[in-house]
């Protein structure tokens, strides 16, 4: 695994290091170090159980660690809410999505950008430019009870930037929406990437994870087994035989 901090390296959007929890005797995440950098988009895979989504909860104040510590641009949040650090510059989504279901797209996305504390009218201007990124502009005013999955994924993704994020954790952006939905949603979050915005996303189709990440950090019971060059990661036999289940099959 590469070293947690650097002096070569460019300034960290979001670093987490010696990152610990355990729930009963099953070590959730143990022990991790993982650094983003400011503008770099990296990806996490990993069997099921290997941690991601705690260490995604760890990262962004959903979860109290055991031991460790994040910071975000520079600054140390361990003790920070969810809701502190998201406007310290973190922002991420859920695998599922959960809007405002009575409220409007534009209303939903206007929660995000009133986290900056922002003039109303402000507000509602940042909201329709992240429904506009997204490409919900004609369900600006459609309740999001009536949006279809992909929709309410790039809503998700509207809520999360309206925020001005640093840095973005996306867990399983494209999971649970049809196939032919996911190279629109991979579009969205290329734009999205273009503004500048660090992304930290956790991918199992690895068509989506080579579209969006330039580094890749593989997971295996709560560990960081792999950080690196994506293709050099996933052609590394033992991240093929553990998360594919067969020493032979493709990466």
């Amino acid at each position: 695994m590469r070293p947690a901090i650097a002096g070569s390296e460019p300034p960290a959007a979001l670093c987490g290091r010696g990152l610990s929890k355990s729930f009963g005797g099953v070590k959730a995440v143990d022990d991790v170090s993982l650094v983003v950098a400011e503008g770099e988009a990296v990806g996490i895979i990993g069997p099921n159980g290997a941690g991601k989504t705690s260490l995604f909860n760890l990262l962004a104040g959903t979860l109290p660690p055991d031991a460790g510590s994040v910071s975000v641009g520079g600054q140390d949040v361990t003790r920070w809410s969810a809701s502190r650090r998201s406007r310290a510059g973190l922002a991420r989504t859920f695998q599922i999505t959960l809007p405002f279901q009575d409220l409007s797209v534009i209303e939903n996305v206007m929660i995000g950008s009133l986290v900056r504390r922002r003039p109303v009218r402000e507000a509602m201007d940042e909201a329709l430019r992240c429904i506009d990124l997204v490409g919900l502009s004609q369900k600006a005013d459609a309740l999001a009870s009536e949006l279809s999955t992909g929709q309410r994924k790039r809503l998700e993704l509207a809520r999360a930037i309206a925020t001005r994020p640093k840095i973005l954790l996306l867990d399983e952006i494209t999971g649970g929406i049809d196939h032919a939905s996911i190279p629109g949603i991979v579009e969205v979050v290329q734009r999205i990437r273009e503004t500048g915005v660090a992304l930290l996303t956790i991918e199992h189709n690895m068509v989506v994870v080579r579209a969006l990440a330039q580094r890749l950090v593989f997971m295996h019971r709560g560990s960081v087994l792999a950080d690196g060059p994506v293709d050099e990661v996933a052609s590394r036999h033992d991240v093929r035989s553990l998360y594919l289940g067969e020493s032979d099959a493709p990466a």
